[in-house]
C-alpha cells in the first residue's frame, strides 16, 4: 500500500502540470508566457513580504533571547500545576501563535525529553496540531496585500489558539491522563 501511494505521489504533480498545459493549448492561450507572468508575480509577492517576515522573525528572536518566555512560564507555572498541566508545555503553547519553527523545535525538544508516549509527548504533539501560527499567518496575509488594522483578525486568531491549546489539552488528559 505505501508503495502504492508513493507512487501516486511522484505522478500527481507532474500529471496535473501536463493536464493543465493540455488544457491551455487546447484553448490556444500562450501558456509559457502565463507561466513566465505567473513566475514574475509570485517573485515580487516575496519580495513584497521580505520585510514582514523579517520584522516577524526579528521579533521572536528577540522574545525568545529577551527572558520574557522565561518569564511567563514562571508565571503560569502555579495556575498550570493547579490543574495538573506541566510547566514543560508553557514553551510550545506560547511559541505555536508566533513561529511555527519554534513551536516545532520546542515540540521535538519535548518530545526528545519525555519520549512521544509519555503525557507531555502526546500533548505536544496533539497541540502541534490543533492550531496555525497565528502572528505568522497574519504577518504574511495581510502584509500582502496592504491591510494595516488587523486587530480583530488578531483577537479571534489568539482565541482560536487558546481553543485549541484547551481542547488538546482535555482530549489527551482524558484518553490518556
Amino acid at each position: 500500500m505505501i508503495e502504492f501511494i508513493s507512487m501516486v505521489s511522484m505522478v500527481v504533480i507532474p500529471l496535473f502540470v501536463l493536464i493543465v498545459l493540455a488544457i491551455g493549448t487546447y484553448k490556444k492561450l500562450p501558456t509559457y508566457d502565463l507561466f513566465v507572468e505567473g513566475g514574475k508575480e509570485g517573485l515580487s509577492m516575496a519580495v513584497s513580504l521580505l520585510p514582514h517576515l523579517l520584522g516577524m522573525l526579528v521579533s521572536i528572536a528577540i522574545f525568545r533571547s529577551s527572558g520574557v518566555l522565561d518569564y511567563m512560564i514562571d508565571l503560569f507555572a502555579p495556575i498550570l500545576s493547579f490543574v495538573q498541566i506541566p510547566k514543560d508545555i508553557i514553551p510550545l503553547a506560547l511559541t505555536k501563535p508566533i513561529s511555527g519553527t519554534a513551536a516545532l523545535a520546542v515540540t521535538a525538544d519535548l518530545i526528545k525529553s519525555f519520549g512521544p508516549d509519555s503525557f507531555i509527548g502526546r500533548l505536544a504533539s496533539t497541540m502541534q496540531g490543533s492550531s496555525d501560527t497565528t502572528l505568522y499567518v497574519i504577518t504574511v496575509y495581510f502584509g500582502s496585500v496592504g491591510i494595516k488594522k488587523m486587530g480583530d483578525a488578531l483577537k479571534v486568531g489568539l482565541l482560536t489558539d487558546l481553543i485549541g491549546i484547551i481542547i488538546a489539552i482535555m482530549i489527551i488528559t482524558i484518553l490518556f491522563g
